[in-house]
């Protein structure tokens, strides 16, 4: 007898979706709660019941907690549910699109305002957590300087329109726009002295001008 009975279709996309689905979830809730509790007192399991999903999914998912945090990290770098290289960014391929050295340095602090009103929360949980966890500590690290060499490609960019002021090396403006482009900065600034975040776009704007450029 012929067994007329279909199979069931394997839906790879749906079960794509639904996956990505639960990651988002997982990514939502560890941080909100790493912002509320700080990272030490993030248990695993409490992400876990915060997103409600079992534990096993979370770790599947994202994998263990400083593998987690850097995820998040990341992410809030990029701007999207995944972790993007600089240079397949849309804002840097903006950039490097601009001719004007000036408007470059604006839409680099427009993304910088975007960036740092996800990354520098993330940033002050770092910051505490740190000395307990060299793992986060090597991660900053890591992040600071891959700011550095990529400050240093924008530094020869805007170098190759001849803009930048006399007596300014190409090492100099990169180190100027990596000190200032940092969460640290943003955290004083906005955190601390209650600075909008537009108007720290305006101002590392400005700076960066009166600083690098020479027709500023």
């Amino acid at each position: 007898m012929v067994d007329n009975v279909k199979p069931r279709p394997y839906h790879a996309p749906r079960r794509r979706e639904a996956a990505a689905h639960t990651r988002r979830g997982i990514l939502t809730a560890a941080t909100r709660l790493f912002l509320e509790r700080g990272y030490v007192a993030t248990t695993m399991a409490a992400i876990a019941a915060e997103a409600g999903v079992a534990l096993d999914t979370v770790y599947a998912a994202v994998g263990p907690k400083p593998a987690l945090f850097r995820l998040l990290v990341e992410t809030a770098i990029s701007g999207t549910g995944e972790p993007v290289p600089a240079e397949a960014r849309d804002y840097v391929r903006a950039i490097q699109a601009e001719p004007d050295p000036g408007r470059k340095l604006a839409r680099y602090a427009r993304a910088l305002r975007e960036i740092q009103g996800r990354l520098a929360p993330l940033f002050r949980v770092l910051q505490q957590a740190a000395s307990a966890e060299p793992e986060l500590a090597a991660l900053w690290q890591e992040i600071a300087e891959r700011r550095a060499r990529n400050m240093r490609h924008l530094a020869a960019e805007l170098a190759a329109t001849g803009a930048l002021r006399e007596g300014v090396s190409v090492e100099e403006a990169a180190d100027v726009i990596w000190a200032t482009n940092a969460s640290e900065f943003y955290a004083l600034l906005v955190f601390e002295r209650g600075w909008s975040p537009e108007r720290y776009e305006r101002w590392l704007a400005g700076a960066w001008r009166r600083l690098l450029l020479k027709d500023a």
